[in-house]
């Protein structure tokens, strides 16, 4: 992938779209992927070559994609930032003119991964420029994510194998980790209950699970209900996968202190 030629990468991309591969096409979009590193693909006006390829909105996801390479060649998340929030808002549009599938959903992941970590380089850079508040650019990013999870959510005619729901517990998790940081918690309450009231809400999987425990057993123990937050936080801790010792010592950071406030108050210090 590194010595691609920009024929070939759109070649793939157009292979993975046709194929509905999400997985191939997740791959492909994502910023963890070596092809990033491409010069060849670090285009500052691809728009042109998207558009003899590929149909709208898919041609302004590529193109976007493709210049925001770019941006992260010239360490500018300011501008990545700007090209992600392009590249997910086409996708919104992507998923929710489909219907009956959900192939999708792993694009949508990596889109709105690399949305928020842009985000947040963003942020600090504008800081560093003397411009904007802390945590401006995480909160439009949120916006835009509230537009994916209200995509998946309204998904109610196709059949649970090809649900968008599936994506839910991704996005919700990752509007946890942006609402912790801009210290929003009480727009938390609303997507609790969202995933809670899903036929589905035990069989996504482990890992997604065991976010989403984490973050709400922050949350309660925030809102001083400490049993709440020792079952999950509990929860978390035991599913997290044994070799994630750096995410065990982070749930224990906020566990242990529960466990011992219940054994040394008990009942007393829940409202």
């Amino acid at each position: 992938m590194a010595h691609t030629s920009l024929n070939q990468y759109l070649e793939q991309v157009e292979f993975a779209i046709e194929s509905k591969d999400g997985l191939l096409l997740s791959d492909l979009l994502s910023f963890q992927n070596r092809h990033i590193a491409n010069s060849r693909l670090q285009i500052e006006s691809p728009e042109q070559q998207c558009d003899n390829w590929f149909e709208q909105p898919w041609d302004e996801l590529i193109a976007a994609h493709l210049r925001c390479t770019w941006a992260v060649a010239k360490h500018d998340f300011i501008e990545a930032y700007s090209c992600q929030s392009i590249a997910a808002l086409a996708l919104n549009k992507i998923v929710q003119s489909q219907k009956d599938e959900n192939w999708s959903l792993p694009v949508m992941y990596v889109i709105v991964l690399d949305l928020r970590l842009f985000a947040s380089s963003a942020d600090i850079q504008m800081i560093k420029r003397g411009r904007k508040k802390s945590g401006e650019m995480l909160e439009k990013a949120a916006e835009i994510l509230m537009g994916s999870f209200r995509v998946c959510a309204s998904d109610n005619r196709a059949a649970p194998e090809d649900s968008k729901k599936w994506g839910m517990l991704y996005l919700v998790n990752q509007l946890f980790k942006i609402y912790f940081k801009i210290n929003k918690l009480h727009l938390l309450k609303p997507m609790i209950r969202a995933i809670d009231s899903l036929p589905m809400k035990d069989k996504f999987s482990k890992s997604q699970l065991v976010t989403f425990r984490y973050y709400v057993g922050r949350k309660a123990m925030f809102d001083s209900d400490f049993k709440t937050a020792e079952e999950y936080l509990s929860y978390a801790f035991e599913r997290c996968h044994k070799a994630c010792k750096q995410n065990k010592r982070l749930i224990l950071i906020y566990l242990l202190p529960v466990k011992m406030l219940l054994v040394c108050f008990g009942n007393n210090l829940v409202y």
